[in-house]
């Protein structure tokens, strides 16, 4: 279904005064009551109980009371059907960075995770981030640990039936959202690949590049070209497993124990056997000009930046979806 006018209306007026509603000045309580609030009416629920249900049965507690380590707790709403907590919905004020800042989504998952909720939502009506709150929220995880979905108001018109079809009431009644959040049971991840992840690429290679100066002399085209080489066949591994091609997991279960690097060179040779692509090219072979790679085979690499780095290419460490990642 087409999103409702008053979700169009509210785009509309959003985008005509991002700047004021984003300086830092406009309050969370201002755009619950003029952005969120009139959002999740337009999903079905009774946001401030104009029906005038008893406390018991309202579809919408504000500040609902949750204990979180001993100590009770406030999400800005919980969404409800009979009395029973299906969602928490944190709100926070347009000039905070959803996206990219972890305190919004550690508070919304800590009491998600403590009231024993499948999702819940962080929004401030310009981003609207959803979170699998069963996994266990750390203090230190990222603001995308966890992370099912993202969208931001310029994708609420063309994203609506996806959204309506989890969160509106209707859906819950109709037993989707539980659907929904079984099928997230065992994501893999959804997001594309971005700056972000770019970034975190970047980081790997420092971290692997302190190792091998560390532990090998090479020279520094030695070094880049061995990091580099590295870091593109565990990628490609990992694309070959979100695509079915690799069993799902192999590179994460060689954290497992000692010797990491000697187990992942293991995986490069057999992957040397069984695709013909020059980045697993460790023997001669005919009609091969380029010369075999003598030199990654004999590196020494300790444990912990392998694992550090293997151990972020899985959800919920990693919100990417790797099958849709150029495998060049």
């Amino acid at each position: 279904m087409p999103a409702p006018q008053i979700v169009l209306d509210l785009i509309e007026r959003f985008e005509r005064n991002i700047d004021a509603y984003k300086s830092g000045s406009y309050n969370e309580t201002q755009v619950r009551r003029e952005f969120i609030d009139p959002f999740f009416e337009a999903l079905g629920w009774d946001v401030n109980n104009k029906s005038g249900h008893a406390e018991a049965y309202k579809d919408v507690i504000h500040e609902d009371a949750v204990k979180v380590s001993g100590v009770t707790k406030a999400p800005d709403y919980s969404f409800r059907i009979g009395g029973q907590r299906k969602f928490f919905v944190e709100a926070k004020q347009p000039s905070v960075n959803i996206k990219d800042a972890p305190a919004p989504a550690f508070q919304v998952r800590r009491y998600a995770w403590s009231g024993k909720l499948p999702l819940s939502i962080v929004t401030d009506f310009d981003e609207f981030a959803v979170y699998d709150c069963r996994i266990k929220p750390d203090q230190t995880d990222k603001s995308d640990k966890a992370r099912i979905k993202y969208y931001t108001y310029k994708q609420y018109a063309e994203k609506w039936d996806e959204i309506a079809a989890v969160f509106s009431k209707d859906a819950i009644l109709k037993g989707s959202f539980d659907k929904y959040a079984e099928s997230n049971k065992a994501k893999r991840g959804t997001a594309e690949v971005d700056s972000a992840f770019l970034a975190e690429i970047e980081n790997w290679r420092e971290m692997l590049a302190r190792n091998i100066a560390l532990r090998n002399t090479l020279s520094v085209r030695e070094l880049n070209d061995s990091v580099q080489r590295i870091i593109d066949r565990i990628i490609f591994l990992r694309i070959a497993e979100d695509r079915g091609i690799e069993d799902y997991g192999v590179l994460r279960g060689i954290c497992n124990g000692n010797n990491t690097y000697g187990r992942l060179q293991d995986l490069f040779y057999k992957a040397d056997d069984r695709y013909n692509s020059g980045l697993f090219h460790f023997r001669p072979e005919k009609g091969e000009t380029e010369p075999p790679d003598r030199l990654t085979p004999e590196l020494i690499i300790d444990d912990k930046p392998l694992k550090d780095i293997l151990k972020t290419l899985y959800y919920p460490d990693s919100p990417y979806e790797f099958a849709v990642l150029p495998a060049d």
